[in-house]
């Protein structure tokens, strides 16, 4: 007999493919959305119009065996009124919470948490790289939301008995990716020159089909309970190593400027864009030794083979 896992965030883009490969992996799913959206045949869906610390979570949590809680308040740049830390709390604090504790009493066993290594921090010094032992040091609201989820979630473990598992992925990458990442792979694919080719960073990445594959062997591993794991492609890229990958993929020419990256980031901070330099210059390496070693895992896909879904997707 197959379990039953309950996906919240189901329509979103991790959910979406995840909730696909646990069918493919015989799981019955049940998948939690927030309005109506098209699914293939074969999941369970319940509609949860809102998520916070009142919303009643029985009906989707019946019969079910594990919880993969995907659903959350992500961070909005350059919207400060939305980006405050009691709005925050609300969906990533206390709704996460609520769900952990319904989800104990309906007899769950397992609750994987995907949290974010913004609990690490925003930055690292080349060649160290976050760990999962690290002491937490969140600096921006959606960070420290998601610290204090998982905080909230390894003490109601310790309570109750819930299994409780954390994964901190960095930017995560695929095929339909959106935002800033897509934004960037149109720039290649136009030939607009960048002023980015002499970018010396180290940043950690990982392709959506290698967190699926970690979440999927965390669901019943039994050295994962109440473990913290970060994850990634394995493989650290520089912004110009990074764009030079995408214009490959892309069967394009990269177009990129060699200017100097200490100017760059000087006139980013002229004109109030730190954060967009930090994300373009400064490092964040993660170091996955820990998740490799205790789950037996590595990443399934290669750098190329992700950037190469997700030139597919733009390009259709």
């Amino acid at each position: 007999m197959s379990s039953h896992i309950l996906v919240t965030g189901a329509s979103g883009f991790v959910g979406r493919v995840l909730c696909k490969e646990l069918l493919k992996h015989n799981y019955s799913v049940r998948a939690a959305i927030r309005h109506d959206a098209a699914f293939c045949d074969g999941f369970d869906i319940v509609t949860t119009p809102s998520i916070d610390a009142d919303t009643d979570w029985s009906v989707a949590l019946l019969d079910v065996d594990a919880v993969v809680h995907l659903a959350a308040r992500v961070h909005v740049m350059n919207d400060y009124e939305s980006n405050s830390l009691e709005e925050f709390r609300k969906v990533n604090v206390d709704a996460t919470l609520n769900l952990a504790r319904q989800a104990f009493k309906s007899g769950v066993k397992r609750f994987i948490f995907v949290s974010s290594i913004k609990v690490n921090g925003e930055l690292t010094q080349i060649d160290n790289p976050f760990t999962a032992s690290d002491i937490a040091c969140p600096q921006d609201a959606y960070g420290i939301s998601k610290c204090e989820a998982e905080q909230g979630l390894l003490k109601l473990a310790g309570e109750t008995g819930l299994e409780v598992v954390v994964i901190r992925p960095p930017l995560i990458y695929g095929g339909g990716v959106k935002a800033n990442f897509a934004s960037m792979i149109k720039a290649v694919k136009s030939g607009i020159p960048l002023p980015l080719g002499a970018i010396n960073n180290k940043r950690s990445f990982v392709y959506i089909g290698n967190l699926i594959s970690l979440i999927l062997k965390c669901i019943d591993h039994p050295v994962a309970v109440n473990q913290v794991f970060l994850v990634s492609d394995g493989h650290d890229l520089s912004t110009t190593e990074l764009l030079k990958a995408c214009a490959q993929s892309l069967g394009v020419k990269s177009r990129l400027l060699p200017i100097p990256q200490n100017f760059l980031e000087f006139v980013a901070k002229v004109l109030g864009k730190r954060d967009l330099a930090q994300r373009l210059c400064g490092n964040l390496q993660v170091d996955i030794t820990k998740t490799r070693q205790l789950l037996d895992w590595e990443p399934q896909f290669t750098v190329a083979e992700g950037l190469k879904d997700v030139v597919a997707g733009v390009q259709n």
